[in-house]
């Protein structure tokens, strides 16, 4: 599982993660159709299809990555790669509940409270050589960001929703009133970007 960069932004190859952990409780969802950048981006009016195309033709003869070449040639936001790979890597990567997976003690030591909080990231357990980590969509991109800083590039994601999340954080991170500041903070973001529908 690579680190999120615009490097990661290829239009024709899936971003690398597992789709079971293989050591949960259970069997976590199957996953589903490999998502390409390109297509999210002219799907959410990012990118017309024929500015996709422009873009998969100069990748093609430069092999400079997709989201590279999409924020310098039709200036696409980074902000809005971030989300599109985010999209990417939830079509590919295991779904699980932090609730109910096996937790290694130790594991759960290698972070601060604060830091779990903040970075709305689990670590779970080892899985052989590499660190499972669990997060949200809504906070994947920033989890991944700090999780390679903190933990080094051996790690990968599975995710959740982000009660369930907050759900597991308030076992293994207790708090005081840590879930009612991240709700808040998020409802203040949704607000922000003028998503004013029900959460």
């Amino acid at each position: 599982m690579p680190t999120f960069n615009n490097n990661n932004h290829n239009n024709n190859t899936s971003v690398s993660s597992r789709t079971s952990t293989g050591t949960g409780p259970g069997p976590t969802q199957p996953p589903r159709s490999h998502k390409k950048i390109g297509e999210i981006l002219v799907k959410r009016g990012v990118l017309t299809q024929t500015q996709c195309q422009r873009v998969l033709d100069e990748q093609t003869r430069c092999h400079r990555p997709f989201g590279e070449l999409a924020e310098v040639m039709f200036c696409v936001p980074p902000k809005a790669l971030e989300d599109a790979w985010a999209e990417q890597y939830e079509s590919v990567t295991a779904h699980v509940d932090p609730r109910t997976e096996r937790v290694d003690p130790a594991v759960i030591m290698q972070l601060t409270r604060r830091q779990a909080w903040q970075f709305r990231l689990m670590p779970l357990r080892m899985d052989g050589s590499e660190l499972l980590i669990c997060t949200c969509r809504e906070h994947l991109p920033r989890a991944v960001r700090f999780a390679y800083q903190h933990f080094g590039t051996g790690c990968y994601f599975v995710l959740t929703d982000k009660d369930k999340l907050a759900e597991a954080l308030s076992t293994h991170y207790p708090m005081d009133g840590a879930a009612a500041v991240m709700h808040a903070c998020d409802e203040a973001k949704r607000c922000a970007a003028g998503d004013t529908s029900d959460p």
